[in-house]
């Protein structure tokens, strides 16, 4: 079946899954939350390989400011 049926997207709270903890043996529950520690931690991978590609494409923020502050004089607008 998948994460997609269990995770969804959205916002979660307990409220989400309180049938899932409050319904299982104390060990089910630790899977559950393992699965889910899991699931958070590969998405926290990926968003932190993403912002690494695009600090390496774009710079970090001190050269994306001077180049949009450099952009903006070439333009005439005195940076306004």
């Amino acid at each position: 079946m998948g994460w997609r049926w269990w995770w969804g997207g959205g916002d979660k709270s307990y409220e989400t899954y309180r049938t899932y903890i409050e319904t299982r043996s104390a060990e089910v529950v630790a899977n559950i939350l393992i699965c889910l520690i899991h699931q958070a931690n590969y998405l926290l991978d990926r968003q932190i390989r993403q912002l690494e590609k695009a600090f390496l494409a774009e710079g970090g923020l001190w050269e994306r400011m001077m180049r949009a502050r450099l952009e903006a004089r070439q333009r005439g607008d005195g940076g306004v």
